[in-house]
This record gives structure tokens, C-alpha cells and sequence, in this order.
């Protein structure tokens, strides 16, 4: 059976930990058919796909356990009621603005998104037809990577776009090393593979009704 990395589990839902460049549901063609959802599928037989990570992102992916579930937690995500943290490396020293910070150092990316529909599937910033998109980000310290001087950062999605973490990044002059569609340069040649990695979720159980805060420290 392949490799299925499981680091919560109940009789209602699964955490799984998905490593960088394996898809989270099956793509087009016979090569592109191994992918989380079916390995879990696999093992547990009752896994039901919630929502996604981009096939170049590692880290925690939530899976229902049957029907009702997977309509509760789908609805959780859909109403922001589960906060997600990313751990990146980006290129260049990224330095917070005190005066726009808040309290816990957070500040704010607010850029809309919409489809380049000239070259699929990446995305663009676009004030006229993109979609409203919100991410925060702190500075956890900085880093040389391979002689490239970079920033470790946090990253909170408020909203949920496609590529959203990675445009948002690369629209700010910083973008995420290893990024094979946002980045270039130096910061495309720095990392065999993304550099961001969805380390934390938090939300309350949709059953039990408790808090559930489920952690995951990167490889990198």
C-alpha cells in the first residue's frame, strides 16, 4: 500500500500529512491517479475529500469520515470557520511595518485574485475582476538558504483562492523559493521544491464539539 502519513484519527474524521508533490485528488491521465485521497481511500475506506492543498504544497489535509461530516466541515471551511498557518521561505528579507502591524505583528496582503486565463492555471492579481483575497503574515526569523538571503514567515489565509498564498507572496517581491509558477531567478533555483507547508489547523470538532488544534513542523 503507499505511504500514508495519518496524524489524527477518529471514528468521524482524519489529518492527514500530505507530502510536497503528490496530488490531493486524482488528475487527468494514468499518471496522475496516485494521490492523497485515494491512498486514504485505501487504508480507511471511508475517506471523503474536504478540501485541497496545491499538489507542490505539503502538510495537513482534513478528510471526512462519511456524508454529514464531510458537509459540516466543507460548510466550516466555506464560512472561515477553520484557521489555517503556513510556514514558508521567501526570498529576500521581508521586514514587517510596525505601523501597520497589529498587536501580534500580523499585517495584511489585501490583492484580488482572478484566473490568467492566457496561461492556466496561474493566476493574476487584477483590481477589476479579481476576486477579493486577504492573507496575513508575520516574520518568524530570518534565513540564508543556500547563500540566498530569505525570510522563515507565517502565513494565514483569511479568504481561499487558488494559489492565492503563493501569488500573494510573489506580488509582494517576496516569492516563496522553489515556486515553479510564481517564482523566478534565484528564488525558482534555490529549492528543488515549494517551500511552504500548511503546519497548523484549528477548529472546533463538528461532532464532539471540542477545540481541535492539530500542529505539523515542516522539513524544511
Amino acid at each position: 500500500m503507499s505511504e500514508l502519513n495519518c496524524v489524527y484519527e477518529d471514528e468521524h474524521l482524519l489529518v492527514l500529512n500530505k507530502p510536497s508533490g503528490l496530488l490531493c485528488v486524482p488528475g487527468r491521465g494514468p499518471d496522475k491517479q496516485d494521490c492523497l485521497s485515494l491512498r486514504a481511500l485505501q487504508h480507511f475506506g471511508d475517506a471523503l475529500v474536504v478540501h485541497r492543498l496545491d499538489q507542490a504544497t505539503s502538510g495537513l489535509v482534513i478528510m471526512a469520515r462519511n456524508l454529514p461530516v464531510q458537509r459540516q466541515l466543507s460548510q466550516a471551511f466555506a464560512e472561515r470557520q477553520v484557521q489555517k498557518r503556513y510556514v514558508a521561505v521567501v526570498a529576500g528579507e521581508l521586514q514587517p511595518d510596525p505601523v501597520t502591524a497589529d498587536d501580534e505583528n500580523w499585517q495584511l496582503i489585501d490583492l484580488p485574485i482572478a484566473a490568467d486565463w492566457e496561461r492556466r492555471p496561474l493566476r493574476i492579481i487584477n483590481h477589476e475582476t479579481g476576486k477579493s483575497s486577504q492573507t496575513l503574515w508575520k516574520v518568524l526569523q530570518p534565513v540564508n538558504h543556500c547563500g540566498l538571503p530569505a525570510t522563515r514567515v507565517l502565513l494565514s489565509p483569511l479568504t481561499g483562492r487558488t494559489h492565492q498564498l503563493r501569488l500573494h507572496m510573489a506580488a509582494t517581491g517576496h516569492a516563496i523559493l522553489g515556486d515553479a509558477l510564481y517564482a523566478c531567478g534565484e528564488a525558482l533555483a534555490a529549492s528543488p521544491r515549494l517551500l511552504l507547508h500548511a503546519a497548523a489547523l484549528e477548529m472546533t470538532h463538528p461532532v464532539t464539539g471540542t477545540l481541535l488544534k492539530i500542529e505539523s513542523t515542516p522539513d524544511f
